[in-house]
């Protein structure tokens, strides 16, 4: 656009746009709209007093193809299902995008009083150099965005039916980054990836129009999340089905902060946490995998796992990940049943049959046979030691055992159900028999506060060491086709290494002190081969800029501005996202 972005230190968003008001002269203010609750509420307050002031307000729709208030069913009701509402989507009308490029802005008169990063303390020496990696693995702009929806289109959409569940490799179309900061259209994909519909449909190319119709369908995803949280704007904290209202959760900070570090002992589980906070990215099929394991397997309460995931996704948004933990948790009517239970083991057979992911995230198992790298606590000793690993050591074993988890997720529902029955007869029977509710006590219960340690320098390192490979040692980076790899002057590593512990490889040091980040991540390897895996203590972390948010309802529970802060120390789909 030609304009520099403007840091404003105010104590509200109000107070920075009418500093910069009064700065420019300026008249009127312009900007898009937000669908989540809590973003409504603040721009609802800000037009309020801005029109008292006499200042012009206009809003736009730039992130939908159409307004929530816009689509509804036959009696005026909100849709509640996805295939009914993307159905009617389908069906309407559509004004043509215009693909010039944006208009430049012209300097406003005046001087705002600007800040810089470093003015502002938004990132320490640590954050920076995380946000150097994560830089080189992204390139943001408009620009840039262009170049990779034109890729994706020339090279990839073709196939995509075929590549979209292939969890290693480039199958997926990477654009969910762009899309989420505004520097791509959604309309203009839409309405490309149609034209492409029209054109394959002409040539009768079955392949190409099954590729467009599950893209399509997954731009549809994006925008049902957003009409979810604008017409159910609770979702954001309670399920919209009423049925895990009396769900007894665990809320088990041990089991929590495994998961988060990629030391569950289930290799896909793992490869997946670990390349979410190395690269701020993971494939949807990934997404669906690794909370669905945090739900059906830990009983831990989604809400932590979505918090976690808007901390440390780079395409995380709000509407998207309240989507996506509510599908896996059952809340949606068209979601996943609570009584579904995808084996880990199994669905890596099934979406990474070569083992070649959990190989690239997992440098430990990296010698195991494929017939056992999915479940390496089932291989004989010798193929084990053969390929260099020790469970419960180099790598953890298994969190829970599947068959025990189980029985925990059943008699979980029983007792759900049991609670459900009680009410239900309470109220036939006109008694005042209280029923505990707990999805207040989850509400009310924060997600693990991490308390920053000081740096324990030790000067060794051993085989008790898990690792997180940077994709510039990978073979097969993950983003190759449109990230450049990282160069090879990565920061010398600064050593903060503990004893694991030999059950679930977890620090016994500072156990209560641990951060969410992987505690891998700041193990120094002795190696310099390039054919081994080096590990960069500062990977790219949650400090990446998002637009940050207000909460000013005090109607809304949960506070979306406590994120899970990160220890500075490590390195850090389907309703998911593409």
């Amino acid at each position: 656009l030609g304009a520099a972005l403007v840091l404003i230190k105010a104590q509200s968003t109000l107070a920075a746009l009418l500093e910069c008001i009064n700065a420019t002269g300026a008249t009127k203010v312009v900007y898009n709209h937000l669908y989540d609750p809590v973003s409504l509420v603040r721009d609802h307050n800000i037009k309020q007093k801005l029109a008292e002031l006499g200042i012009s307000v206009q809003t736009y729709n730039g992130d939908l193809l159409y307004e929530p208030w816009e689509v509804y069913d036959e009696n005026g009701h909100a849709f509640t299902t996805f295939d009914a509402y993307w159905d009617k989507c389908l069906h309407m009308q559509m004004d043509p995008v215009s693909h010039l490029p944006p208009w430049r802005l012209v300097p406003a008169s005046g001087i705002v009083k600007k800040y810089s990063v470093e003015e502002l303390g938004l990132e320490d020496e640590s954050e920076k150099y995380s946000n150097a990696l994560l830089g080189r693995g992204w390139s943001p702009g408009w620009s840039n965005a262009d170049k990779a929806l034109t890729e994706f289109f020339e090279q990839h959409l073709l196939d995509y039916s075929n590549d979209r569940l292939k969890v290693a490799g480039n199958a997926s179309s990477l654009l969910s980054p762009y899309l989420h900061f505004g520097e791509l259209s959604v309309r203009k994909v839409f309405q490309s990836v149609r034209m492409k519909q029209i054109l394959w449909a002409k040539e009768e190319n079955s392949v190409g129009e099954e590729s467009v119709t599950l893209f399509l369908r997954a731009i549809g995803l994006r925008e049902y999340s957003r009409y979810i949280c604008f017409n159910f704007p609770f979702t954001h904290e309670r399920s919209l089905l009423s049925n895990l209202k009396y769900f007894p959760w665990h809320a088990d900070q041990a089991h929590f902060k495994a998961w988060r570090q990629g030391r569950t002992g289930y290799p896909l589980v793992d490869a997946g946490m670990r390349e979410l906070w190395a690269t701020g990215w993971i494939h949807n099929r990934i997404r669906v995998i690794v909370s669905s394991f945090f739900v059906k397997f830990l009983l831990l309460p989604w809400q932590w796992g979505m918090k976690y995931f808007w901390d440390t996704l780079l395409d995380a948004d709000l509407e998207s990940d309240i989507l996506g933990w509510q599908y896996i948790s059952g809340s949606l009517p068209d979601g996943h049943e609570l009584e579904r239970m995808d084996s880990p083991q199994v669905q890596g057979f099934n979406f990474d049959p070569e083992g070649e992911y959990v190989r690239q995230w997992l440098p430990e198992l990296a010698r195991m046979p494929t017939e056992w790298i999915h479940h390496p606590w089932d291989a004989p000793l010798t193929v084990l030691k053969a390929a260099g690993v020790e469970l419960g050591l180099n790598y953890p074993k298994p969190i829970i055992d599947i068959d025990l988890a189980r029985d925990l997720l059943t008699e979980a529902i029983f007792i759900m159900r049991e609670k459900e029955a009680a009410l239900r007869a309470a109220n036939l029977n006109g008694t005042n028999e209280e029923v505990v509710d707990n999805s207040d006590s989850i509400e009310n219960l924060p997600i693990p506060k991490v308390v920053l340690k000081e740096k324990t320098p030790c000067p060794t390192s051993s085989s008790h060491d898990q690792r997180v490979p940077t994709m510039q040692n990978s073979k097969n980076g993950l983003f190759s086709r449109k990230r450049p790899k990282y160069v090879e002057d990565e920061r010398p590593l600064q050593d903060n290494l503990h004893n694991c512990n030999k059950e679930v490889g977890t620090s016994t040091a500072d156990d209560d002190l641990c951060s969410t980040a992987e505690s891998s991540s700041a193990k120094k390897q002795t190696t310099s081969s390039l054919n081994s895996f080096s590990v960069p203590q500062f990977c790219p972390s949650s400090s990446k800029s998002k637009p940050s948010q207000e909460f000013e309802s005090s109607d809304l529970k949960q506070q979306w501005q406590e994120e899970i802060d990160m220890e500075k120390n490590s390195s850090k789909d389907g309703a998911m996202k593409d």
